[in-house]
């Protein structure tokens, strides 16, 4: 069913698109100064661009997410969105504060918390703002005529999301404290519920692109929750060991660290075999594109990749390298981004009734970005393992060691150009879908 309430979902999503766009543009402004590039010093410092590069992509992938709920929510409950007038006030007030947010930091205004640098004074906007969300979507659930396993997973991940950024706010005057409750917000979104926010998205698209039946689709997202919660919760120690944690978490967060790839591993499992299943010929190939590479990608990105570097005898020379970086960036754009522009692409016409589906430029944006994005992985990998054999084997100076890397974000530039190209056709496939209408959102059958 289809009901006129989703066409708030566009609106989340243009947003997102927006600060996709931006978010692009403070990595390239990162990626040249690590080539050598850095005329932009004065006015953009590195730090500087990093915190908004990072901080656009928790903001971009958030407001995704929740335009992903309003769209989902309505037709899983079979019912409109308790209140639209107030999804819009969430929407203009999220952008409000992601705005003074990026001002800020241009202004030194932050708070030097790795990952967590919006300022606390914002903080309390954005519980405010998320509280509203969590109200529209869960009363709504529960007014509804069903509460599937589906809605009821992607509106868990979204709370237990609200109730873990709330750790990050707490104050404490020691650093190891801090730091200790900062890694619940940072790994347990990331390799926590955030999966689960991805696991009910990918459920729901998979119902509807396969026609395989929802009882098979949502044991199967059983499997993947539990997973999630068993290895994402304790693999946390693999950060602690460093912040003067005792030694313990050493051993903790490598047992489970090896076990997250299993959450991946079952969500690509999951995809490709529905897939296999499936009778359904459903006319759009784009969102099952997106679908099954959000799936398989992700394996890669934040399963293999992530298992690479942190055990503890690996991560003891890889922690808070270009490493890191590698495993970073295909992980979020795999589990994460991917399934962001796989709703979009399934929803889209379906809100505004126009059926861009096998458009050239749709699968030239999939191959593109993809393609780009694989690059850019294996460009921060050899930097990675140049930086930790230079400065942490031969005991080589930071600053040379940066110096010897340079050539590496050549090629990480020209990867991220292909990729750049890609998304900015995304962009004009969305542009071109135009805005959503009453009438293809009028309550009937898909």
């Amino acid at each position: 069913m289809k009901y006129k309430s989703q066409k708030v979902a566009y609106w989340f999503f243009a947003l997102s698109m927006l600060l996709f766009g931006l978010q692009i543009i403070y990595g390239f402004i990162m990626g040249f100064a690590h080539a050598g590039f850095d005329g932009l010093h004065a006015a953009i410092p590195f730090n500087t661009a990093r915190a908004v590069h990072t901080n656009l992509l928790v903001v971009w992938l958030l407001s995704g997410f929740m335009g992903a709920a309003y769209y989902i929510i309505p037709e899983e409950a079979q019912r409109e969105l308790v209140s639209v007038k107030l999804a819009y006030v969430q929407l203009i007030s999220l952008a409000i504060v992601g705005v003074i947010a990026i001002v800020g930091y241009h202004f030194n205004y932050w708070e030097g918390r790795k990952f967590l640098e919006i300022p606390r004074s914002l903080d309390y906007l954005v519980v405010v703002n998320v509280l509203l969300f969590l109200g529209l979507i869960l009363v709504t659930l529960f007014k509804g005529k069903r509460r599937t396993t589906t809605a009821l997973v992607l509106s868990m991940g979204l709370l237990f999301a609200a109730l873990l950024y709330l750790s990050g706010m707490l104050p404490f005057d020691s650093q190891v404290k801090d730091s200790f409750f900062r890694w619940w917000v940072v790994h347990l979104w990331v390799e926590g519920v955030w999966e689960l926010i991805m696991g009910g998205i990918l459920s729901f698209l998979l119902i509807k692109l396969t026609g395989v039946d929802r009882e098979v689709i949502e044991k199967w997202l059983y499997v993947i929750v539990g997973l999630t919660f068993l290895s994402g919760v304790l693999g946390t120690g693999h950060h602690y060991y460093y912040i003067g944690v005792n030694k313990i978490w050493l051993i903790v967060g490598g047992i489970f660290s090896a076990l997250e790839p299993l959450a991946f591993l079952a969500m690509a499992l999951f995809a490709v075999n529905m897939y296999r299943k499936g009778e359904k010929k459903h006319p759009n190939k784009l969102a099952l594109y997106w679908t099954l590479g959000a799936a398989i990608v992700s394996f890669i990105g934040a399963g293999l990749l992530g298992f690479a570097h942190t055990l503890p005898q690996t991560n003891l020379y890889t922690h808070g390298t270009l490493v890191t970086a590698m495993h970073g960036h295909l992980a979020f754009w795999g589990a994460y981004a991917m399934i962001v522009l796989a709703i979009i692409s399934y929803s889209l016409p379906n809100m505004t009734g126009r059926k861009l589906y096998e458009s050239t430029r749709g699968r030239m944006a999939f191959w593109m970005s993809n393609i780009g994005m694989i690059g850019m992985t294996v460009a921060f990998g050899v930097a990675g393992v140049v930086q930790v054999y230079l400065e942490r084997k031969l005991k080589m100076e930071f600053m040379e060691v940066q110096k010897q890397t340079e050539i590496h974000f050549v090629v990480l530039i020209i990867c991220a150009t292909l990729f750049m190209i890609g998304i900015i056709l995304y962009f004009i496939d969305f542009y071109k879908h135009g805005k959503p209408t009453n009438e293809a959102l009028e309550v009937q059958p898909t």
